[in-house]
């Protein structure tokens, strides 16, 4: 497999893995709003080639047909077999940014906020609706085609909950349909990397791979223990997912086995 990293703080800590196993790879800076990397990789194989960096990748990877590439995923509130489970799903407000000030009422009220799709063009969190209504109308202030690419435009489509106390959070990676590593990432209101995660946290996290086994074949996802038990909180594309305290080594051989498979 070729792998082609962004350069930057996170993607080293998987550089570092690679250079352990002898595997060789590139690393690159992307040119803003056109997406081209330098230096230009050379590919060797495009059916061999995956991509680590920023959630854009994937635009590279569809232009030059790499495979595997980055691993899209689908939105995970659409995904029926995970509806019972998830922390943000039951009851959620789905709406169009240019919705918001119109079907929004604008008062203190708080609500969990992110996009439906897994495009990093707002992190999940909590804002008043009031907030909410300022930060729309300032997007829907700009011209679609001045707005650059990874922002908020016109046409996002968000998700808003009730917001909900969380005791702890874990990231575990899937590959495979299997579980290769696991991080904590918060405990309480603290961040805290640690390579761990509770025995019935993970018992979870595998029956929700089991429940939609054709999900993806590589994706990272995020589970929380809350007052009323585990509940999932959301996907992740891989390639753009950060690592925290996983286990890059291992991550790294089960994507080379994807190969094969």
């Amino acid at each position: 497999m070729q792998w082609i990293l962004q350069e930057f703080e996170d993607t080293a800590k998987l550089a570092d893995a690679l250079e352990r196993l002898e595997i060789p790879f590139t690393l690159h800076k992307v040119v803003p709003f056109v997406g081209d990397l330098l230096p230009a990789p050379h590919i060797e194989n495009p059916n061999s080639v995956v991509m680590f960096g920023a959630y854009t990748l994937w635009r590279y990877a569809a232009k030059k047909k790499l495979h595997p590439g980055v691993f899209k995923i689908t939105p995970f509130i659409n995904e029926e077999p995970w509806h019972p489970y998830l922390l943000n799903g039951p009851g959620a407000l789905i709406i169009l940014l240019r919705d918001i000030p119109e079907k929004l009422e604008t008062n203190e009220r708080e609500w969990f906020l992110r996009p439906v799709d897994d495009s990093k063009e707002e992190p999940g969190n909590v804002k008043s609706a009031s907030d909410i209504v300022r930060m729309a109308e300032r997007v829907l202030a700009l011209k679609e085609d001045d707005i650059p690419r990874g922002s908020l435009r016109h046409d996002t489509m968000l998700m808003l909950t009730e917001p909900v106390s969380i005791l702890k959070e874990w990231r575990v990676w899937i590959v495979n349909q299997t579980i290769v590593t696991y991080s904590l990432y918060k405990e309480g209101s603290r961040v805290v990397y640690r390579s761990e995660i509770d025995d019935d946290a993970l018992e979870f996290a595998r029956q929700m791979v089991q429940l939609n086994p054709d999900y993806s074949p590589a994706y990272v996802m995020d589970i929380c223990r809350t007052a009323d038990g585990l509940r999932l909180l959301e996907t992740n594309c891989i390639n753009a997912a950060g690592f925290y305290a996983a286990d890059t080594t291992e991550l790294v051989k089960a994507i080379e086995k994807l190969e094969t498979n």
